[in-house]
């Protein structure tokens, strides 16, 4: 196009790009690990590089640089070729790696022909697509630029399509899916400026621009999901130790024996933890399970029956009732335990808190750890002779 880009694409082209040098960043440490990675990261990479050379700067650059505008424009297609090219080896590997030597071979010949028809054609600098008149420099130029993004494009679209299907990993689908429509959206720029070549037509052009940005930012954040997942995950995980810290802590404190780490201050469980967020929530779930098997036995006969009818006299949800119930008999059993009195084997039955998973465990101690410091336990813990009395 020959007219300058509005200050809102102009923005939303450095957001794109600046997306994908973030995503390439994060994604090089674990491309580094197969083959395919390092394939899929090498194609994000040059693409993000020639998507670099079209940012509003570019022309500047392109000023101060040896070959001016010719070479920046030159060196974006170039790079751009060598982008596809990736992308056929990822495809080609994901596979089974038979056509590697073809697609190698082929993105070199294919380099080397635009090589060879730019310095066939009439003196010129931009390379483009204008809608009217001849393109520049040559329709031949242009038709093997174009053809070798569809082949590529149309290729991996389809790979992400049949292998997001297949997988039951739902960030690896997530991944296969956004990369897939991200290819798919450079497939549909690279048809419109087909259309517009064959057809002198430049209806098309002026929405390009934003179709090729939006396919970055797609596929900048198919490469982020890996990451954006693991810190999703991990602020689940952060959570989890925050909510069930107030719980844990008095519990073992009234039973130390079952704690693998001394209680520190909550707020350094998060900023300075002794082990992985993952492994801390895992151990303060089986911490504060284990603890509560014991104090079951310090709670004073019928203290449940007790525990269940100020619970029906608050009018805690149903859902949440058993939670209740569990808080109410634990801040007894604590103050027991901490006092010194003995066992009490009649003390009654425990509610049942094992659901059968970790996650069902966890989701039932969380409804615990709020109702313990809510005030129908606390009100229990205050009053223990009197609390039915009083509802």
């Amino acid at each position: 196009m020959d007219a300058e880009p509005s200050t809102i694409l102009s923005w939303f082209n450095y957001l794109c790009v600046g997306c994908l040098w973030l995503a390439l960043a994060l994604h090089g440490f674990t491309a580094r690990r197969t083959p395919e990675q390092r394939a899929l990261w090498l194609a994000v990479a040059t693409a993000t590089v020639a998507m670099t050379l079209t940012l509003p700067a570019a022309p500047q650059l392109a000023i101060q640089a040896a070959g001016g505008v010719h070479a920046i424009a030159l060196a974006r297609n170039l790079i751009g070729v060598l982008s596809s090219g990736a992308v056929l080896y990822f495809v080609s590997a994901a596979a089974g790696g038979r056509s590697r030597l073809g697609v190698c071979s082929g993105t070199g010949l294919a380099m080397v022909s635009l090589l060879i028809l730019d310095s066939l054609a009439p003196p010129h600098q931009e390379h483009a697509v204008t809608g009217h008149g001849a393109p520049t420099p040559t329709t031949p130029y242009w038709l093997v630029l174009v053809l070798v993004h569809l082949i590529a494009d149309v290729s991996c679209t389809s790979l992400c399509r049949q292998y997001s299907r297949r997988t039951a990993n739902r960030v690896l689908k997530t991944s296969l899916q956004t990369f897939g429509i991200g290819t798919a959206l450079s497939c549909l720029f690279w048809f419109c400026q087909l259309i517009s070549l064959l057809f002198h037509t430049d209806q098309l052009l002026p929405y390009l621009p934003y179709v090729m940005d939006l396919h970055g930012l797609l596929r900048a954040i198919a490469l982020l999901a890996p990451s954006l997942w693991a810190v999703r995950g991990a602020v689940a995980e952060i959570r989890t130790i925050w909510r069930l810290w107030p719980l844990w802590r008095d519990l073992v404190q009234a039973v130390p024996n079952v704690a693998f780490l001394r209680p520190r201050h909550r707020l350094l469980e998060i900023v300075w933890p002794q082990a992985s967020w993952r492994l801390l929530t895992y151990r303060k779930i089986i911490e504060t399970r284990d603890a509560i098997l014991v104090l079951n036995d310090h709670a004073a006969a019928g203290t449940w029956d007790r525990a269940r009818r100020h619970v029906a006299a608050v009018g805690v949800a149903h859902a949440k009732a058993d939670a209740t119930v569990l808080a109410c008999v634990m801040t007894e059993a604590r103050s027991a335990k901490l006092a010194g009195l003995p066992h009490q084997q009649s003390a009654g039955s425990l509610v049942n808190f094992d659901k059968g998973d970790l996650d069902s465990e966890k989701a039932f101690l969380l409804d615990m750890a709020r109702a313990y410091v809510s005030a129908p336990a606390r009100n229990f813990a205050a009053h223990p002779n009197t609390s039915d009395s009083e509802h």
